[in-house]
């Protein structure tokens, strides 16, 4: 365990010291006028320049009172034009979002500018008026603030939703291949079963509102909007929402796998095909939201995406069903078989966690300073601290098999003696759970900010 941190730790420095920054998520380049700029006569269209290219039914502008103006494509795909009014004082200001078209991330922004000949006496009169009169600032401030961001309210529960997901795909995953590799005899086993179908309801449940949540999230709406059929509509005609469709499909499939694995069909050669083709599904439409498939490798993050998945899979759910299906049961026999073989399955998933961990942070993060001076980079680094955590109980857990595990045996499973492993795969399972709370808001994080 030394020598793997040790490893990791070279490794990150290395990568992160050679790595370039990837390109997070649509965000602007320049606009024309410039926000604050002041043009001698009213323009009658805005331009606004993206990094990449975009649809224009992707972009929103709207004005602080939440008049959405018309976007119109130019020649150039990342280059729109936005139809401007004739506001009495020469004063604009505007929101501004586009949706990303690979993770459906929303970034947003705000621009002002005033006519020259007249925002002078407009300035004057924004001077002149008392603090917390109609003609203040700060009502228009406040509402800018308000237009130019998601709301709170829909992102909390798109992370929620997002940690719902990915502790089902986890149970569910790591359950069926604890189940078809270590204990067969586990698909009889009631707690193994209750696991098994509560990861299933789980994982469809959180598909089905995340493509709500995520449609609210695009177009700046309410919690109401999440519940709007009209929303569900517009989410599955884009790229994240024909994903998202595909998960739930995968989730649909996984019900026939679940299944048969209850009827007794874990040995047989046609339920491991139908098993990995589902796990394969339900893993990659998971990856194929995140930050991994941008930047200038995306094949290589993809990959390292999906190991990432499979690994903490392999870990989290083989360390649920031990801790809730096994453990209590107390029978030698199945200790002595099936700790030491998710021991060596354990230290394979925490080594491809590892590796695949820092081809991600190269990807996604780019540089020390990235990862020092933005908050994505601080999350990342609390959730390299609660694996860390995670870790140490881990070999906690690890020296107990080696040392102890022969004793219990003996002692046919005697409480005294298995509650240090329980209490180390306890503490194991609930840092876990925080590291698949940051995980959420890491998707939902800008990589740039």
């Amino acid at each position: 365990m030394r020598r793997l941190l040790l490893l990791a730790a070279l490794l990150l420095c290395t990568l992160l010291g050679t790595a370039q920054p990837a390109s997070a998520h649509t965000e602007l380049v320049s606009s024309s006028p410039e926000d604050g700029a002041t043009p001698a006569k009213a323009p009658t269209h805005l331009t606004l320049t993206f990094d990449e290219a975009v649809d224009v039914a992707d972009v929103r502008v709207l004005t602080v009172d939440g008049d959405r103006l018309p976007v119109s494509q130019t020649v150039r795909r990342n280059v729109v034009r936005v139809a401007l009014g004739s506001p009495a004082d020469g004063s604009f200001a505007l929101v501004w979002s586009v949706v990303d078209e690979e993770d459906g991330h929303a970034s947003s922004g705000r621009i002002a500018f005033s006519v020259a000949a007249k925002a002078a006496p407009a300035d004057r009169a924004k001077a002149s008026a008392p603090a917390g009169s109609a003609e203040s600032s700060a009502p228009a401030d406040s509402a800018k603030a308000s237009a130019s961001a998601p709301s709170p309210s829909v992102r909390k529960g798109l992370v929620a939703v997002r940690w719902a997901g990915y502790l089902a795909l986890a149970l569910f995953v790591g359950g069926l291949a604890f189940v078809a590799l270590l204990w067969p005899g586990g698909a009889y086993e009631p707690r193994a079963r209750a696991l098994l179908g509560f990861a299933w309801t789980v994982g469809l449940l959180a598909t089905v509102a995340a493509v709500g949540l995520q449609g609210a999230y695009a177009s700046l709406g309410g919690l109401r909007d999440a519940l709007d059929p009209a929303t569900y509509a517009d989410v599955l005609g884009t790229r994240p929402g024909i994903v998202l469709a595909a998960r739930g499909l995968m989730w649909v499939l996984a019900a026939v796998v679940l299944a048969a694995l209850l009827q007794g069909a874990a040995r047989s050669p046609g339920w491991r095909v139908g098993a990995l083709a589902v796990t394969f599904g339900l893993l990659r439409t998971t990856g194929m939201t995140g930050h991994n498939s941008e930047g200038s490798e995306p094949t290589w993050g993809a990959v390292a995406d999906f190991l990432h998945l499979l690994g903490a899979a392999l870990w989290i759910g083989g360390l649920a069903m031990l801790t809730l299906a096994v453990l209590p049961r107390r029978r030698p026999g199945e200790l002595a078989e099936v700790v030491p073989g998710y021991a060596r399955l354990a230290a394979l998933s925490v080594t491809g966690i590892v590796g695949a961990g820092l081809v991600l942070a190269w990807q996604v993060v780019g540089s020390y300073d990235a990862l020092l001076h933005t908050s994505y980079g601080h999350l990342l680094l609390v959730k390299t601290a609660v694996l860390g955590g995670v870790l140490v109980a881990a070999y906690a857990s690890r020296q107990w098999v080696r040392t102890r595990l022969d004793l219990a045996v003996l002692l046919r499973g005697d409480a005294a003696t298995v509650r240090s492993f329980g209490y180390s795969v306890a503490a194991e399972t609930g840092l876990v759970l925080v590291v698949l709370a940051v995980t959420s808001l890491l998707v939902t994080a800008d990589p740039g900010r």
